[in-house]
């Protein structure tokens, strides 16, 4: 196990260096002002505005994020952007991991819910977050509950929660119907209710399924509490630093791409967590089921 870690972590590094490499061998041989292939303009432009060396671009993480007396440098602002976003992220994962286990237990037990919810279920991802959003944030201060009036961090986790929820409900779905007959039939054997078959039986078979699911869902909650951030103007996360940042990238566009360092290393982030649990999880499992 640990050396599989080991060689993951420098494939990683490797990845990284070779996509660093491949940057500056672009930014070395392409056209400055861009260019175009059968008359479409698709070559980036390599000026330093639009592609800035990558040591320039580590280094700029090491200075004042701006000219202001008090101001931090680049590196500490945006890990305290990510560790907003990252408590979002974090929170659209669990909520759309409930809603989606639960989704597949129910349409697991009824299959005319299967066949009735499921394709609805499929159609909800093809509704635009951008354009959702702003419908969601509005939820804040029109409902009070209890005395608890809906913040608008809520409406990030639930828009969060939209994305996150249907791999994990899928992949569950997946997972709990993947008991072979012979199991099957042997529970019934002993006279097990569907409930206690589902509990010693399809939820643990589940597993193997619906890790991968949380590693996509892990991905598309970051994906989504970023979209919402950007779209709503919700202030200190990092999408909306990469908004703040943006506007100043004609001078200053390492900056910028500090933000984006720092958006990237908040997925991996919450998808090495997932991975640790796979760890925790599947350690006493045959070495063919780990995914």
């Amino acid at each position: 196990m640990i050396a599989r870690g080991a060689r993951r972590a420098a494939m990683f590094v490797l990845a990284l260096v070779l996509v660093a490499a491949w940057w500056e061998f672009y930014k070395w041989i392409g056209p400055e002002d861009g260019g175009s292939v059968l008359g479409m303009n698709i070559l980036p432009k390599t000026s330093d505005r639009a592609m800035p060396h990558t040591w320039d671009m580590v280094s700029r993480l090491f200075e004042n994020e701006s000219t202001a007396a008090d101001s931090r440098p680049l590196w500490v602002a945006v890990v305290g952007y990510a560790w907003y976003t990252f408590r979002l992220a974090l929170g659209g994962l669990i909520l759309g991991s409930i809603i989606g286990v639960g989704l597949a237990i129910v349409m697991a037990r009824f299959r005319l819910v299967e066949r009735g919810l499921l394709p609805w279920i499929i159609m909800s991802q093809t509704v635009p977050l951008i354009a959702l959003a702003p419908q969601v944030v509005s939820w804040s201060g029109r409902f009070d509950l209890f005395g608890w009036e809906w913040p608008r961090w809520a409406s990030v986790c639930v828009l969060a929660a939209f994305l996150s929820f249907f791999p994990i409900a899928v992949g569950t779905l997946r997972g709990l119907n993947s008991p072979p007959a012979a199991a099957l039939e042997l529970m019934d054997s002993y006279a097990a209710s569907w409930w206690q078959t589902l509990w010693r039986l399809r939820l643990p078979a589940s597993v193997s399924y619906l890790i991968p699911a949380l590693k996509l869902g892990a991905t598309a909650s970051v994906i989504g509490v970023i979209v919402s951030e950007i779209s709503t103007g919700i202030p200190g996360g990092i999408g909306r630093a990469v908004i703040s940042y943006g506007q100043a990238a004609t001078s200053d566009p390492e900056k910028l791409y500090g933000a984006i360092f720092g958006a990237a290393a908040l997925g991996l982030v919450l998808y090495g967590l997932v991975v640790l649990m796979e760890v925790v999880v599947m350690r006493d499992r045959p070495q063919e089921e780990l995914t």
